[in-house]
């Protein structure tokens, strides 16, 4: 009996090999072909919003008033929007939207669609971005911030939303704008920097294993996951997180010179009503309520990149994510 269940344990055992090998081999193959095709680009796509307010008030309105009353409706909608096509003169609002993760992804497609809208705006236009983070990597935020100011640099105007949350990165983007609207119980602020990874060094210790790390460089690495770390490492450290507050202010000062920033830049977070009292933003209003009021003057257009993955990116995007986070873990974070 023991016999038959070794058997029966080896044939499994060689079988599940045997599927692996050939997962990988398929994975192979999808990735060379891959490679021999055209890379697929993104698609922007445009959304003409006073269009769709236009077509659910007709919806609406065919449900609710008699036939008359709709006609007529109709036909001074018509009359007006004869009007506004003589006219050819309205301003319009280029409406992007920014939902930020820890890594500010969603930079990749912002860097598009700003593009994008550079090439038909003028300064008579408006860029208005519904804005929602709660932060993240430095580097990646600094980039999303960069992108904003591409905007200002050409003297357009460039008005920021923040319906739910701009904390951290999400506020060193926020204040490259001209303007920064929020709801009224919007989280705004954090205006800081951590850097928090654990430390197994003890662990490691007590299971007798030894980590050995080599590096050319005083400070190439000052604090470790795994190796013990020192007082001179933390120092440094510490000097590094300090430099980036700094330059964090800074960028808020450039553009936001009537902030008291010695308290503001506490790490605290405030919400709407409090972050108006604090120069923080500048008028208490959600972006849904503004695109209403301006599509009566304005015309609107949402813009969006959107780009398809390929299909080997979706079946190795769980894998890829993990090994993000955890690469992510021992970075700066403005938080």
């Amino acid at each position: 009996m023991p016999d038959i269940l070794l058997q029966l344990l080896l044939f499994g055992s060689k079988a599940l090999i045997i599927l692996i090998i050939i997962l990988i081999i398929l994975i192979t193959l999808v990735a060379l072909l891959g490679k021999g095709k055209h890379k697929t680009r993104g698609k922007l796509t445009i959304n003409h919003l006073n269009k769709k307010f236009q077509e659910n008030t007709e919806l609406i309105l065919s449900e609710t008033e008699s036939k008359k009353h709709f006609k007529h409706y109709q036909k001074q909608q018509k009359a007006e929007e004869k009007v506004r096509l003589k006219e050819n003169g309205r301003k319009h609002i280029f409406v992007l939207t920014f939902h930020g993760d820890m890594r500010a992804s969603a930079v990749e497609t912002l860097r598009e669609e700003i593009t994008a809208v550079l090439n038909v705006a003028t300064p008579t236009d408006e860029v208005m971005v519904r804005l929602e983070s709660a932060g993240g990597v430095v580097h990646a935020y600094g980039l999303a911030a960069a992108q904003l100011q591409r905007i200002r640099a050409r003297n357009i105007p460039l008005t920021i939303f923040i319906d739910k949350v701009a904390a951290s990165g999400g506020y060193l983007m926020a204040c490259v704008a001209n303007t920064i609207y929020a709801a009224p119980f919007a989280i705004i602020g954090s205006i800081g920097v951590v850097v928090q990874l654990p430390n197994f060094h003890r662990l490691l210790q007590d299971k007798h294993i030894d980590f050995e790390q080599y590096t050319a460089g005083e400070f190439k690495r000052t604090i470790t996951v795994f190796g013990k770390n020192t007082e001179e490492g933390r120092k440094k450290l510490q000097e590094e997180i300090e430099d980036i507050h700094q330059l964090f202010k800074n960028l808020i000062l450039d553009y936001r010179p009537n902030i008291d920033i010695k308290q503001v830049a506490t790490g605290e977070y405030w919400l709407g009503q409090q972050a108006l009292k604090l120069n923080l933003i500048d008028v208490i209003q959600t972006s849904d309520d503004y695109i209403l009021e301006q599509s009566k003057e304005a015309e609107l257009y949402e813009i969006a990149y959107e780009v398809k993955k390929p299909f080997l990116n979706k079946l190795m995007g769980s894998s890829g994510n993990l090994q993000q986070r955890l690469m992510d873990v021992a970075r700066f974070k403005v938080t």
